[in-house]
């Protein structure tokens, strides 16, 4: 019985579709294509406190409306592509978690930030007409004021988060590359090493023979080479005369 409620609604769906207007449909591609690139809920039209179950729907509704076998405009099939990643990103649970906890940190800095600012402008005097804290809070939450405001400060959450995310990519990168670069430089200086060593190596046996050869001249006498006169020791037994010198 669901499963046939099921199809009638699709069947009802694709029929309101195609009488929907080619002006609808452009402008249906050009909110999809000007959305928020952060936030898939904004590319489905969908509200922040949506359920999981609700992403199929609403991404059958926005799809059919702007299928480029449908709809003329020129950059149909950049939103219908657009749509199609929105809905597989919120399809991921690790995703979606991630969304929803910034939407829910967006929605406390504006009623914190609300607080502040009625605090300092009502100095302590009660709400207007006796409505309570709360259900002045509860008609807050349903106003159009609220849901902008909400929209606004995700946008500011996920940016900056966004920004904290390619700044750490970039440092990991940039420590990657550097890394690889002193990998690089030690393969250099080890190949380097490694084939002085090799040419030491291969030298060897010319540099002793070398070595060699350099003592064997060393220990030969060359030709014609004059050799000092041996020295006479003294006999102390024979007397000497000391030739006279002739004087200047």
């Amino acid at each position: 019985m669901a499963e046939s409620s099921g199809a009638s609604d699709d069947a009802l769906l694709r029929e309101f579709f195609a009488e929907v207007g080619a002006v609808e449909r452009d402008n249906e591609v050009n909110r999809v294509l000007a959305c928020f690139k952060l936030n898939p809920f904004e590319q489905l039209n969908l509200p922040f406190d949506a359920k999981v179950e609700d992403v199929k729907k609403q991404y059958r509704k926005v799809s059919l409306m702007i299928h480029p076998d449908k709809c003329k405009h020129p950059q149909a099939r950049e939103a219908f592509d657009v749509v199609a990643k929105a809905q597989e990103k919120l399809l991921n649970s690790d995703e979606w978690g991630y969304l929803t906890s910034q939407f829910a940190a967006a929605k406390e800095d504006v009623l914190r930030e609300r607080k502040r600012k009625l605090k300092k402008e009502r100095q302590g005097k009660p709400a207007p007409d006796g409505i309570s804290k709360a259900e002045e809070e509860v008609t807050f939450l349903a106003s159009a004021e609220f849901k902008d405001l909400w929209r606004l400060k995700a946008r500011e959450l996920l940016t900056a988060n966004e920004w904290r995310r390619r700044k750490l990519s970039k440092r990991i990168k940039e420590e990657e590359v550097k890394i690889q670069e002193e990998e690089e430089e030690t393969k250099v200086k080890t190949l380097k090493e490694r084939e002085h060593t090799q040419k030491w190596e291969e030298t060897r046996e010319t540099r002793v023979s070398s070595w060699r050869d350099f003592q064997k001249k060393g220990n030969k006498k060359a030709k014609g080479e004059l050799k000092p006169p041996a020295m006479r020791a003294e006999d102390p037994n024979k007397s000497y005369v000391r030739r006279p010198t002739k004087k200047g």
